[in-house]
C-alpha cells in the first residue's frame, strides 16, 4: 500500500481539479491512500467536504491559517508569502500522515504539488520521496513557461521587457507566432516574471508533471514537451467536478440554482448566451453598462452572472450585488425581463449542461474552458487575469474552438470594450450552424472518450500509477 500527499494551490479552481484527480486515482488503485492538504485563502470559505463521502481512502486536512496582509501588496508577493508561510504546517502534516500510514502499512510514495507551490518540493526532498507537479492549466501554457524559463536561464532574455512590445514570439508548442500582448499578466513586472519562471525551473526537478488536458485537444503542445529536457508529462484531463458547482452550496444557493434552471427550462434550445467570468471576475460600472447595451440592442436571450468588484487595492473575491440595477442602465431589467436574467453566483456546470445554452462569454479560465468543451458549448473569449490571454490565443488561433471578443483584455486596465465589439462576438458565438460549433461538438465527444477505459487520459493516468509503484 502507498500514500500520496497532494498540496493544491490556494483557490477553489485549483482545489476542484485536485479533488477530481484524487478521486480518479483512488478509483483506479485500491492500494493507494491520498491525503489532500488544504491552504485556505483569507477571503475564501473553508473547504468543508473533508469527510469520507468522496472516498474512504482520501483524507482532507485543513491546514492552520497563515495570516498574510491582503492590503497594500501585489498578487505575486501575496501568493508567494502565503504559500511559504504554510511550509511548516505542510511539513508537520506530511510527518503526521507518514506516522499514521505506518499503522496501515502504506508507505509515503511522493508529494504532488500544485504548479504554484513548487517550494513544497523541498519538503519532499526532506522526506526522501519523489515530487510531482500537478499543472492545473493546459499543456500549451506549460510548454510556454518552460520555453521562457529556458530563454531566461540560458540566453538571458527578460520576459518582462517583451510585454509592451510589438514582438511576435516563436513558441514550440504553437503553430502561430505568439503576440507579446497576450503574454500572462504576471510577466508585466519583474518580480512576478521571476516568480513565475522560477516555478517552471523547479518543475524540471520533479519525477513527472500531471496536466489537466487530453491528447486529442493539445497534441502539438504535448509533443513539444517530449524533448528529453522535461520530466514525463501525463495528460490526465479533463478533470471536472460534474456533480456539483460548489463544495459548500447551502440552502440559499440551492434555491438560486433551482430558480435559474427553471428559468432556462422555459427558453428554446441553444437560444441563451451565458456570461460568467469565474470566481474572481468582475467589471467596473462603465464596462457593465456597455455589456448591458450589447445584450439589449442585440436582442439576445441571456443569463448574466454579474458580480460586484472588491474594494479598490484589496485582494478579495467579488460578491453579489444587493441591488444590481444600480450599476445597470436605467430601466434595463424591466426592458429585458422577457428574454434575460441577471444573477449573482452561478451554478456554472449545471448551466452549461442545460440544452437552452447556445454560447458562453467566458474569462477562459482553464476549468471553465474544459467544462464548456465537455458540454459542447462554444466560447466567446474575454480573458481577465493569470494565463487567460494565453488560453484565449490557443483556443481562437491554434485550435479554432472559440470566437474572440477580446484577446488581450486585462482586469484593472482602463480599457472599456464597446457594446459593438461585445455584440459582434456574441452574435458569432450564437450561430447555430457554424464551423466552430461543429468543432466544439467533436471535441466534446473526444473529451469524454479520453477518460474511459482505453482512452488517452485513462492510459496516461495508468502510466502515472505504474510510476508511483516503483
Amino acid at each position: 500500500m502507498r500514500r500520496l500527499v497532494f498540496i493544491p494551490g490556494p483557490g477553489i479552481g485549483h482545489l476542484v481539479s485536485t479533488v477530481e484527480i484524487a478521486k480518479q486515482l483512488a478509483a483506479r488503485d485500491h492500494q493507494l491512500f491520498i491525503t489532500v492538504l488544504i491552504m485556505k485563502l483569507p477571503f475564501e470559505q473553508l473547504f468543508t467536504n473533508t469527510d469520507a463521502s468522496i472516498s474512504r481512502r482520501i483524507n482532507f486536512i485543513n491546514l492552520p491559517e497563515a495570516h498574510v496582509d491582503t492590503q497594500n501588496t501585489g498578487p505575486s508577493s501575496f501568493f508567494k508569502t502565503f504559500v511559504e508561510n504554510h511550509k511548516t504546517h505542510v511539513r508537520a502534516a506530511v510527518s503526521e500522515s507518514s506516522t499514521q500510514s505506518e499503522s496501515n502499512q502504506a508507505r509515503l510514495a511522493g508529494l504532488v504539488v500544485d504548479m504554484f507551490c513548487t517550494t513544497m518540493i523541498d519538503v519532499a526532498d526532506e522526506f526522501g520521496v519523489p515530487s510531482y507537479v500537478f499543472f492545473t492549466s493546459n499543456a500549451g501554457c506549460l510548454a510556454f513557461l518552460l520555453h521562457l524559463q529556458t530563454l531566461r536561464d540560458e540566453h538571458g532574455t527578460d520576459a518582462a521587457q517583451l510585454m509592451d512590445s510589438e514582438a511576435e514570439l516563436a513558441i514550440p508548442s504553437f503553430v502561430n507566432s505568439l503576440p507579446a500582448h497576450v503574454l500572462p499578466g504576471v510577466l508585466l513586472d519583474k518580480e512576478g516574471a521571476t516568480a513565475f519562471l522560477n516555478h517552471a525551473k523547479r518543475f524540471r526537478e520533479t519525477k513527472g508533471i500531471l496536466v489537466n488536458t487530453f491528447s486529442e485537444l493539445e497534441s502539438r503542445a504535448l509533443h513539444s514537451l517530449s524533448d528529453g529536457k522535461t520530466p514525463p508529462v501525463y495528460p490526465v484531463g479533463p478533470l471536472l467536478n460534474l456533480e456539483s458547482d460548489d463544495f459548500h452550496v447551502g440552502t440559499d444557493k440551492a434555491r438560486q440554482k433551482y430558480d435559474i434552471l427553471r428559468w432556462l427550462d422555459d427558453q428554446p434550445s441553444l437560444s441563451v448566451v451565458f456570461l460568467c467570468f469565474g470566481s474572481m471576475g468582475s467589471f467596473g460600472e462603465a464596462q457593465v453598462k456597455e455589456m448591458a447595451c450589447a445584450l439589449e440592442y442585440g436582442g439576445f436571450r441571456f443569463l448574466w452572472s454579474l458580480r460586484k468588484p472588491p474594494p479598490k487595492g484589496e485582494i478579495a473575491m467579488p460578491s453579489d450585488y444587493a441591488v444590481p440595477k444600480g450599476v445597470l442602465p436605467e430601466g434595463f431589467l424591466d426592458r429585458t425581463a422577457r428574454i434575460g436574467k441577471v444573477i449573482g453566483w452561478a451554478p456554472q456546470v449545471a448551466i452549461l449542461a442545460h440544452p437552452a445554452i447556445g454560447g458562453f462569454v467566458s474569462h477562459c479560465g482553464w476549468n471553465s474552458v474544459l467544462e464548456s468543451l465537455w458540454h459542447g458549448v462554444p466560447i466567446a473569449t474575454w480573458p481577465m487575469y493569470s494565463e487567460q490571454q494565453l488560453n484565449t490565443f490557443e483556443l481562437v488561433k491554434e485550435l479554432g474552438l472559440a470566437v474572440e471578443i477580446k484577446m488581450d483584455y486585462r482586469k484593472g486596465s482602463e480599457v472599456v470594450v464597446s457594446a459593438e465589439e461585445i455584440g459582434r462576438g456574441i452574435r458569432k458565438v450564437m450561430e447555430k450552424d457554424s464551423d466552430i460549433r461543429e468543432r466544439v461538438k467533436e471535441m466534446s465527444v473526444k473529451s469524454k472518450k479520453a477518460l474511459v477505459d482505453g482512452g488517452s487520459s485513462h492510459s496516461s493516468l495508468g502510466c502515472f500509477i505504474d510510476q508511483i509503484q516503483l
